[in-house]
């Protein structure tokens, strides 16, 4: 069986009561991170948002093909315009294309069809998912798993973001074509998801919301911690 060339693996192994602290220390970090739709126009450098994606590129991936291509967006007038494209998809969506359970469910957290956070924060960041890839003839070649592996990617943007001190959000306007053509990505890549990122607004504030018990999402077959 052909293999790819091997190299020793980096690792770097915790103690117990270190791994458990580190662990312990993320969790409670990660319970922080909230999605945040009021957003400051205080500028995010560059370096910082590419270190960040540096951490998603890290992701495994089906076949190790890396189906995914992020496209970060602090060019105002491109901001601009992805918010008018939005917004127009967003008064479909809340004017009768969505139904009412869906709506409902939307109703705690106070959304509509006005998103000036687009333009607000100083980057966007589009996800795009590489449905096939393209060979060195041209030829179309099959990615497998390519959603599962673009969605561990942009967990991990999220993880890195929020680490480094950033607020985002999740927007998902639907459909989301225009992206490809304000951002002049091929049609083989489908935009996974739109992130907004920056720094809250000073008067900032999120849904009185709660998660769910731990109990009720994670199941321990054998060992309880």
């Amino acid at each position: 069986m052909d293999r790819s060339p091997r190299i020793p693996l980096v690792f770097c192994e915790r103690t117990p009561s270190e791994a458990s602290a580190r662990a312990r220390e993320f969790a409670e970090d990660m319970s922080r991170r909230r999605s945040v739709r009021d957003f400051s126009d205080r500028p995010v450098p560059a370096d910082l948002i590419a270190d960040c994606l540096r951490a998603a590129v890290s992701a495994p991936s089906g076949a190790n093909q890396q189906p995914w291509h992020f496209v970060a967006v602090g060019e105002p007038a491109l901001k601009r315009r992805i918010r008018e494209a939005a917004e127009a998809e967003e008064r479909e969506f809340y004017g009768g294309r969505a139904p009412s359970d869906w709506l409902a469910a939307l109703g705690p957290l106070g959304t509509d069809a006005s998103k000036p956070f687009l333009e607000t924060a100083p980057w966007l960041i589009a996800v795009f998912q590489q449905r096939y890839g393209i060979g060195p003839g041209g030829e179309r070649v099959v990615h497998y798993y390519p959603l599962e592996s673009v969605g561990l990617a942009t967990g991990i943007l999220l993880a890195a973001l929020h680490r480094a001190g950033l607020a985002t959000l999740t927007h998902t306007p639907s459909p989301m074509n225009f992206l490809n053509g304000i951002l002049g990505r091929p049609a083989h890549e489908r935009p996974f998801l739109l992130l907004v990122v920056g720094y809250p607004a000073p008067d900032c504030t999120v849904p009185a919301i709660r998660r769910k018990p731990f109990s009720e999402v994670a199941t321990f077959l054998g060992a309880e911690p």
